[in-house]
């Protein structure tokens, strides 16, 4: 249906992008905004008959703008892409959900739901600037997948025999089993990081963002 608005923003030599109604225009200068924004509304409801979302349309710049996800930056000179904080957050949101320490699911289960999760994710973002980024979310993650286990652990002993089997030594194992620091704190304690190592989650199946984005 907005074939017909392609075809005028072409004929004034804007430049555009549109993905189904979701469209960008972008010019030099607010004042040019402006003007485009009213003719353009002005061309869909008058001669397109369609209406346009007056509450979702603004003048803005690029780097303050959502679009399909996407947002810009300046970067040497010109724009750079990235993934914008809300979809960040978003994706944080649904990670926590699959690694949330009160869902029962199996950690093989868990590994499958997050690969499938990663996976598409990084795929559709493939284009931004984010390797700085996944970095902070891989983090972020490891330390959760490490909460589940000592979560689903539960009991001092199957926690002791547990680290001991990883490579922890056995007082230290002991010490960590009778703990009464909360979980998130022991999540990220230095017996943990040794013995639920990267190499040990990969093992177990789980993948990180920044290896599907490499």
């Amino acid at each position: 249906m907005l074939h017909e608005l392609d075809t005028e923003l072409e004929r004034r030599g804007l430049r555009f992008c549109r993905y189904a109604d979701d469209s960008n225009v972008y010019v030099k200068s607010r004042k040019s905004a402006e003007r485009v924004m009213k003719s353009i509304t002005k061309f869909i409801e008058e001669d397109l008959k369609l209406k346009v979302n007056k509450e979702k349309s603004k003048v803005d710049r690029p780097w303050k703008l959502k679009y399909l996800g996407y947002t810009f930056y300046p970067k040497k000179g010109e724009m750079g892409i990235r993934v914008h904080p809300i979809s960040i957050k978003k994706l944080k949101e649904k990670l926590k959900n699959l690694i949330g320490r009160s869902n029962a699911m199996s950690m093989e289960y868990r590994a499958m739901k997050l690969r499938q999760l990663i996976v598409g994710w990084v795929s559709y973002f493939r284009l931004a600037d984010m390797r700085a980024t996944l970095k902070e979310l891989d983090e972020w993650l490891r330390r959760r997948i490490r909460l589940c286990y000592w979560k689903q652990w539960k009991k001092i002993k199957t926690k002791h025999d547990n680290l001991v089997k990883l490579g922890a030594m056995n007082w230290k194992a002991w010490e960590y089993a009778n703990t009464r620091k909360g979980y998130w704190r022991t999540s990220n304690s230095p017996i943990l990081a040794t013995t639920l190592t990267n190499k040990y989650f990969s093992e177990q199946g789980f993948i990180t963002l920044t290896e599907r984005y490499l």
